[in-house]
C-alpha cells in the first residue's frame, strides 16, 4: 500500500476538510457496552469474505460484512440511543458542507468485536510506512441520513492515537439500503451513495449503499476527495470506525 505519513495535508480550495475527525470525543461505552451482549447486538465471525478493490485504487468493498439482521439491530439499538443533529459552517467558512444525524460511543470491546469478525484479516497483508493494522479505533460513530440531508466533498484526516498508534482507513459500514427487508416492503432506499473524485474532479467510483457492506479506503495524507450524496428517499444507516496502524 502506498505511504500515507501524517495528517492529511491542506485541501486545494475546491475540497472542503472533515472537521470531525476520529479523534472527537462520545458518549463511553461502559460495561453496558461490548459486540458480543449488553448494548449491543452479536457480531459473528465472517469466513470466507469476498473483498474488492474498485479500479486499482485504495477502495475495497466487503460485501455481506454484516448480516441483514446484524445490521437492523444495530440501527435499532442507535435509534433508541438517539441521534443528534450533525451540520458544518459550511464552504464559505473552509468546512464541507455537512447535514446528517449522528451517535458517538467510545466502546472498546465493540471494536474489538467488529475487528475480529473479520476486518483483522483483511489487513494481514497490508502495511505503510512500515506500520502494520493493529485494530479499531474505539470512538465507534452512527450517521443517519434522512430525506434531503448528505454530506459534501470532503477528505478524512489521520488520528493520532498516541503511543506510535494512527488511524489510516476509514471504516464504513452500511446498515441500510439495498438487500433490506425493507427494499420488498416499497420502503427502498434511493440515493446517499459514496463517490470518490480524482484531483481534478472527476469520479473515480460510486458505492451505493448495500446493506451490511462494508468499505475501506485511506485517509489522511492519502484520502481521496468523497462525498455522500443526497439521500432522495428514505433513510440511510452507516456505521464508521477507523483501521489504527502501528
Amino acid at each position: 500500500m502506498e505511504t500515507a505519513g501524517g495528517d492529511a495535508a491542506p485541501p486545494p480550495p475546491q475540497q472542503r476538510r472533515n472537521k470531525s475527525s476520529a479523534a472527537n470525543k462520545g458518549k463511553k461505552g461502559g460495561a453496558a457496552g461490548g459486540g458480543g451482549g449488553g448494548r449491543w447486538p452479536p457480531v459473528k465471525p465472517k469466513k470466507d469474505l469476498q473483498v474488492n478493490r474498485l479500479k486499482g485504487t485504495h477502495l475495497l468493498t466487503v460485501p455481506n460484512f454484516f448480516t441483514s439482521a446484524e445490521a437492523k439491530a444495530f440501527v435499532d439499538i442507535a435509534e433508541n440511543i438517539g441521534f443528534t443533529h450533525q451540520g458544518s459552517l459550511g464552504p464559505l467558512k473552509g468546512e464541507a458542507y455537512r447535514d446528517n444525524d449522528r451517535i458517538s460511543v467510545t466502546d472498546p470491546l465493540l471494536a474489538q468485536t467488529i475487528w475480529e469478525s473479520g476486518i483483522n484479516k483483511i489487513f494481514e497483508d497490508i502495511s505503510i510506512s512500515g506500520k502494520v493494522a493493529t485494530s479499531l479505533n474505539p470512538n465507534i460513530r452512527f450517521y443517519r441520513y434522512t430525506e434531503g440531508q448528505r454530506f459534501g466533498r470532503h477528505i478524512d484526516e489521520s488520528v493520532d492515537l498516541g503511543d506510535g498508534s494512527r488511524t489510516l482507513y476509514t471504516l464504513l459500514i452500511y446498515l441500510s439500503g439495498k438487500g433490506s427487508a425493507k427494499e420488498s416492503s416499497g420502503q427502498a432506499l434511493v440515493g446517499g451513495e459514496t463517490v470518490f473524485y480524482d484531483h481534478r474532479g472527476g469520479v473515480v467510483a460510486e458505492v451505493a449503499p448495500v446493506q451490511g457492506l462494508a468499505l475501506l479506503h485511506l485517509h489522511g495524507a492519502k484520502c481521496m476527495l468523497h462525498e455522500a450524496r443526497v439521500v432522495k428517499k428514505n433513510i440511510k444507516y452507516v456505521l464508521r470506525s477507523d483501521v489504527v496502524f502501528a
